[in-house]
């Protein structure tokens, strides 16, 4: 198991490895080893993932979701095959992690009389200073 938060753990079983050549520098070493590590986590199948956290996750991870729900991370950051597992797993637990945060509720709120004042003030000085850039309408 893999622990995300105190109440979230990811089992092995959940999570698929496949490899493939990753691009970039490396020489003729890049074209015979396959370093890029591509990480499949079952989100929608997870038996550990609550539903809310789930939906949250969905919208975050964006086109990293497939339409099986698999969330698919993609590490070739690294020249070795160790170093990119590592990678993905660690995006994985923060992406995870941070879709476990609920979001605040925002409280609607009314402007004070105050403030509507200011917004008024700022808006009439606004004007006045316009205006004063027009040309005189009596040109007499």
């Amino acid at each position: 198991m893999i622990r995300v938060t105190e109440d979230i753990a990811v089992g092995e079983w959940e999570i698929g490895e496949s490899f493939a050549r990753a691009s970039g520098p490396g020489g003729q070493h890049v074209n015979k080893v396959e370093t890029a590590v591509f990480l499949r986590f079952e989100a929608e199948r997870s038996l550990n993932l609550p539903p809310d956290v789930k939906r949250r996750l969905k919208r975050l991870a964006g086109r990293r979701w497939t339409a099986d729900g698999v969330v698919v991370i993609r590490a070739a950051r690294y020249r070795s095959r160790m170093r990119n597992r590592e990678d993905a797993l660690e995006r994985l637990v923060k992406l995870i992690a941070a879709a476990a945060v609920e979001p605040k509720r925002r409280i609607a709120t009314r402007p004070t009389p105050s403030s509507k004042q200011r917004r008024l003030v700022a808006k009439k000085r606004r004007g006045d200073v316009k205006r004063g850039r027009a040309l005189p309408s009596d040109l007499d």
